[in-house]
């Protein structure tokens, strides 16, 4: 199974601010659901309250240290790796990371591949993405769009592969 990570970040690496998107794409998030539906998404807990429920049509797995902590519509897991393997307990060929930073810098070395939204802005943020290597991974797609009346912003969807 291949693991993914999903994220959008802009060109500052800012992922989040205050536990929210700091911008407003609806493009993105229609890509976002229709890559991730019916694959297991795993996220840390903080990711998991932003989005107020777990996302339908696919299994959501939570990563935190918090004991008792069940939240309706979602497994609940210890570390990444145990994310991980409970991902791999729905077969398929593809699992994603969501989240947010602490949870990509864990799963850095297992990522094989990255589909990154890439936002045109410098942006105020609390939450980074890393940065990604040209020396370890390589970009296998950039499809730009621009901004518009909807999407507050440019933005090309990447895709990077582990090289």
């Amino acid at each position: 199974m291949r693991i993914s990570i999903i994220v959008a970040a802009s060109e500052n690496n800012v992922i989040g601010i205050n536990n929210m998107l700091p911008w407003r794409i609806p493009t993105d998030l229609k890509y976002f659901k229709s890559t991730t539906l019916g694959k297991p998404i795993v996220m840390g807990r903080k990711t998991f309250e932003s989005l107020g429920k777990a996302l339908p049509g696919r299994p959501n797995i939570v990563i935190t240290r918090q004991t008792g902590y069940q939240p309706e519509g979602a497994y609940v897991v210890g570390s990444v790796e145990e994310g991980i393997e409970k991902a791999r307990t729905f077969g398929g060929e593809e699992l994603f990371i969501t989240g947010g930073s602490q949870i990509f810098e864990q799963a850095w070395s297992l990522v094989e591949r990255i589909y990154l939204t890439r936002v045109y802005a410098v942006v105020r943020g609390d939450a980074f993405f890393p940065q990604v290597d040209g020396g370890e991974f390589e970009l296998v797609s950039d499809e730009r769009h621009e901004e518009d009346e909807k999407n507050q912003y440019a933005f090309s969807f990447q895709v990077w592969e582990r090289i």
